[in-house]
């Protein structure tokens, strides 16, 4: 027989901090190190189960480890995250981000300096071929298109605001590790060790800033915002001095 789905167990989890909740939905600042939801061979934080232990009722509908969450951030990515507490709004939110009715806008710094320092990225993504837990851009892969605009320009890299028309694992990282610009820290895209230790960081320099959306009960348009962590903002002030 299969193995059971993980349970969500209720847990205290450092840094992860309730933006805004009300009776539909509840958007969290994701810290680094928490996953979005329990899978197997995760055993560490997850944001559903620190919801959980500070007793914010999660919508049942979904898989039973991944109940009221509507779309995900890596573990090593921090940012904005909604996770929906109605069935009404797990069901809207759902259908929201399918038909791509949410503005996700995440800011990063990449490697180098993209040319032209504004555009747009349509390369389809799906597992690598050789290596597991990776992505890549490989034909007939699932489409996707990632819209990016360079905010400040340093000597070896760039930040970027960038914007999500898709939302594939890995799907900034990969569509700039293609392009030769890997994430500054990101080890597992190609990023520079050299770079990545000089700046202190041990992860991927990728923010989820804002997100943007009708709310499921309301239709009122709502957005979230979250500021740079510690480890990013240090390093991007590095790399301005």
């Amino acid at each position: 027989a299969p193995p059971a789905p993980p349970t969500v167990v209720p847990q205290a989890v450092a840094g992860l901090r309730v933006v805004h909740a009300d009776d539909d939905i509840v958007v969290v600042d994701k810290p680094v190190g928490v996953a979005a939801h329990p899978s197997p061979g995760w055993s560490g934080p997850t944001v559903i189960g620190g919801l959980a232990g500070i007793g914010h009722r999660i919508s049942t509908s979904g898989a039973a480890e991944r109940q009221g969450v509507v779309h995900r951030l890596d573990v090593g990515t921090t940012g904005i995250m909604v996770v929906a507490k109605s069935e009404q709004a797990y069901t809207a939110l759902k259908r929201a981000f399918k038909y791509r009715e949410v503005e996700k806008r995440y800011h990063a710094v990449v490697q180098g300096h993209p040319d032209p320092l504004r555009g747009t990225i349509d390369a389809p993504i799906d597992r690598h071929p050789h290596h597991d837990y990776r992505w890549a851009v490989v034909s007939g892969g699932k489409p996707s298109v990632t819209h990016y605009d360079t905010l400040e320009a340093f000597p070896a890299a760039s930040l970027l605001d960038v914007r999500l028309e898709t939302g594939r694992t890995h799907q900034i990282r990969v569509h700039f590790s293609t392009l030769r610009h890997p994430c500054v820290g990101d080890l597992t895209y190609g990023a520079d060790p050299t770079l990545s230790g000089r700046l202190g960081l041990g992860r991927q320099w990728l923010h989820a800033r804002s997100l943007s959306f009708r709310h499921p009960r309301t239709g009122d348009e709502v957005t979230f915002v979250s500021e740079y962590p510690d480890d990013l903002a240090r390093a991007l002030a590095i790399l301005r001095d």
